[in-house]
């Protein structure tokens, strides 16, 4: 008989100590990709939120802005430079803008701001703020409306716990409202009557329009067809003033900006701040964000800007964001960390029982003439097989899991929701799918299994046979 068929039918001669160590295992994996799944998934919304929202992936700067951000470092835009940078492979668009801080007053509320000019015909090849508007969102009118509709008990609920949010488009409502793909062909249309909010894009040519974020929107209880008055500082110490319509309002993923975004058009922006044919950034929208080629695309537009100007990569601009999730990191690799130890002391309890247990049955074996090196062979398959058992039972238990978590993100409410927003933090957890750390977290695995395996073997060779037999 082959050794792989000893040491399986081994297996099943003890069934609880093979589920016992098959268990350590399997929590181990388990536990460790559910918890490594949801801390890299909210890292990636971050990055995301920031770089998709805000500062794009590359950004062409003048030299001193990222250290002093204000109008005084700003450059003219040159259309042929702009026209040679996206002639790179890898460069969709170059979009200028134009980005500064007012006050913003509507009615007896002021709120500081953030004001971004852009051009909306390209904005989208960038930023892409032009799907973010706001077309549903859960107002007390809209609840109070769909309370006298007939809506399933937990429904009503739902929407009383997410008052206030908003959504660009209904299969988001769906989604966040967990109603079933059963019951959305009748629920979709309640919602979409009662829940509907006003509001559209900037167009080309446009002038004294404004979109402003959700947060601020509701702060300043301003909505679409109201007035908003900017007053600020612009360009050389001038006086910056002006009063815009608000012609629609966006969903921003980040708190922090949501709470304080007005965009309007580039050449509003310019007259505004008194800066006509100047940025103080240009985004850089490019197909490939992977980290090598980001670097490269860098590098290659860094020596057409020449020493004028700087291109800033998206780590470099929010170096702090980077390191507040690299410490976070390494925190939660610390608690997955004790995780291991934790199942290691298990695994080795199980194997120290086994040897015990088994001190006779070895002795027999090699006093009958079986070799140890044949005897520590079958031992290190049936720890090893104990093992994968266990860890593909993990692998598979945290699939769909993870794939649940991903598709329908845990979203927090009330207190938690509140001391995320605190952080600049959307208040949503979601989870990243299976990528490279399955394989890291099974290595692990495999790596303990391989000292506790080498432990046996050491054991099984330095066996007194007489004092075993005795055993």
């Amino acid at each position: 008989m082959k050794d792989r068929q000893l040491a399986w039918r081994n297996l099943w001669r003890n069934r609880k100590r093979t589920l016992i160590t098959a268990a350590s295992v399997f929590f181990a994996i388990f536990f460790a990709l559910v918890m490594r799944s949801f801390q890299l998934g909210t890292y990636d919304k971050m990055y995301n939120d920031v770089i998709r929202s805000y500062s794009g992936y590359l950004q062409l700067q003048h030299p001193s802005y990222l250290d002093e951000p204000n109008l005084d470092n700003v450059f003219t835009v040159d259309p042929e430079l702009v026209s040679r940078l996206e002639q790179d492979p890898n460069v969709e668009a170059v979009v200028p803008r134009i980005e500064s801080f007012a006050l913003a007053a509507a009615g007896n509320r002021t709120q500081g701001v953030m004001v971004i000019g852009v051009e909306p015909e390209r904005e989208s090849k960038a930023l892409n703020i032009r799907n973010r508007i706001v077309r549903y969102k859960l107002t007390t009118g809209a609840i109070e409306a769909l309370k006298g509709e007939d809506l399933p008990g937990r429904l009503e609920k739902n929407i009383e716990l997410f008052t206030g949010e908003a959504f660009t488009e209904p299969k988001d409502l769906i989604s966040v409202l967990g109603i079933s793909k059963k019951d959305s062909a009748v629920l979709l249309p309640l919602l979409r009557n009662h829940t509907s909010f006003p509001g559209s894009y900037l167009s080309a040519g446009e002038s004294g329009s404004v979109i402003i974020g959700n947060g601020l929107s509701d702060y300043l209880e301003a909505v679409p067809g109201d007035t908003i008055v900017l007053i600020g500082q612009g360009y050389h110490g001038t006086s910056a003033a002006g009063l815009y319509v608000v012609k629609g309002v966006v969903s921003m993923p980040n708190p922090e900006i949501d709470n304080r975004f007005v965009c309007l058009t580039l050449d509003d922006a310019r007259w505004l701040y008194g800066a006509p044919d100047m940025a103080t950034s240009a985004i850089i929208g490019i197909k490939d964000g992977g980290d090598k080629e980001l670097a490269a695309t860098q590098q290659r537009l860094g020596a057409i800007a020449g020493e004028d100007l700087a291109v800033r990569n998206w780590k470099e601009m929010n170096a702090l964001l980077l390191n507040q999730m690299e410490a976070d990191n390494r925190s939660g690799a610390i608690m997955i960390g004790i995780l291991y130890l934790v199942i290691a002391f298990g695994v080795f309890g199980t194997v120290l029982m086994m040897m015990a247990e088994r001190r006779r049955e070895f002795g027999m074996l090699v006093s009958i003439g079986m070799r140890k090196g044949r005897l520590a062979a079958i031992v290190g398959l049936e720890m090893l097989l104990m093992g994968i058992i266990g860890m593909i039972a993990g692998v598979i238990a945290s699939l769909p899991i993870v794939f649940l978590g991903h598709a329908r993100p845990l979203r927090f409410t009330g207190e938690m929701a509140r001391m995320y927003e605190d952080y600049g933090f959307d208040p949503v957890m979601p989870m990243l799918l299976p990528d490279t750390f399955y394989l890291w977290q099974m290595a692990v695995v495999l790596l303990i299994l391989a000292v506790a395996i080498a432990f046996s073997i050491r054991k099984i060779f330095k066996m007194n046979v007489i004092n075993a037999l005795r055993a």
